[in-house]
């Protein structure tokens, strides 16, 4: 077994212990009614979308997501929460101390505390359990989302049952013949989306997009067809379904919790990686954490 497929199988597990561990962690995170945000690189940065969306819509207050090389530090913040698996990731980094020089208040959510960023952020919050050995993030990303999630009241047992019932169906066949695929969000989901549509690219080298949902129609179904399928992970636009079969292509009607979606297409992603030959733990031109060099950081 790789290490991505084993890692991705002890999603449901992580996700209840960080529910648990989220009141404990409840003053190093966003308080109602601060201006917050969220940033991250890569997978985070997804993950940062989503739960800046949950936070808004629970009403907590106003609350952006940024990746980190993105961020504006002109826009003033009551508390920036980065997500960072490594801990080494340059982007972050820079931000972090970016941050710290404006006086601006920061918590890390890491992976692994023994790493540069215990010494730039304000705060940590450590899930230690869910760290992982592969390159390609599933476990971390949606644990440190679970947390956030239950955070802003926003977590239920059901999204856990949901999980394990992602893990253990049988995943069709049909879905692994596709050549294209396409994701759609609403809300919070919008992350998830595109967090799907890099797995696949990650994973199995496939060509995969991904849209808030009503966007969807303003374009990218012209290339839907034969051999595309569109997976959504949220409850889908009226009427959306029937355009998107009648154009030959695959559909997928998300029936779980949206992150429990999200690990249905983390098994797909594997799925067609095996079809194709392809190793999961060593995907192409990437690495666990991009660790710019002094020169590759002068020309950003």
């Amino acid at each position: 077994m790789s290490h991505v497929a084993y890692e991705l199988s002890t999603q449901p597990n992580c996700w209840e212990r960080a529910a648990e561990l989220a009141p404990a962690h409840r003053a190093v995170l966003p308080r109602p009614g601060e201006r917050a945000a969220f940033v991250g690189c890569g997978t985070s940065y997804y993950m940062a979308q989503a739960a800046a969306a949950l936070r808004e819509g629970a009403g907590q207050g106003e609350t952006d997501a940024f990746a980190a090389s993105e961020f504006p530090l002109h826009r003033p913040y009551d508390r920036v929460v980065a997500l960072t698996r490594s801990g080494t990731t340059t982007e972050v980094l820079d931000l972090l101390a970016a941050l710290r020089d404006a006086g601006i208040r920061t918590t890390a959510v890491i992976g692994d505390p023994a790493t540069p960023v215990m010494s730039l952020a304000d705060e940590l919050v450590v899930l230690d359990f869910a760290d992982e050995q592969s390159v390609v993030q599933t476990r971390f990303a949606t644990t440190a989302l679970t947390l956030l999630r239950a955070h802003v009241g926003r977590h239920t047992p059901a999204a856990v049952a949901d999980g394990r019932a992602a893990l253990a169906e049988p995943l069709p066949e049909h879905l692994t013949t596709s050549s294209q695929f396409t994701f759609l969000g609403r809300g919070w989901s919008v992350g998830l989306a595109h967090e799907a549509a890099l797995k696949m690219r990650e994973a199995s080298l496939s060509w995969a997009e991904s849209y808030p949902a009503m966007e969807y129609r303003h374009g990218p179904i012209s290339v839907s067809g034969p051999g595309t399928l569109t997976w959504s992970l949220d409850e889908a636009p009226n009427g959306l379904a029937e355009q998107v079969t009648a154009t030959g292509a695959q559909w997928v009607a998300g029936r779980l919790d949206p992150l429990a979606e999200l690990v249905r297409v983390h098994r797909l992603a594997l799925a067609v990686a095996d079809r194709q030959e392809l190793d999961p733990d060593r995907p192409r031109h990437l690495t666990r954490s991009v660790v710019l060099t002094a020169e590759e950081e002068a020309v950003r």
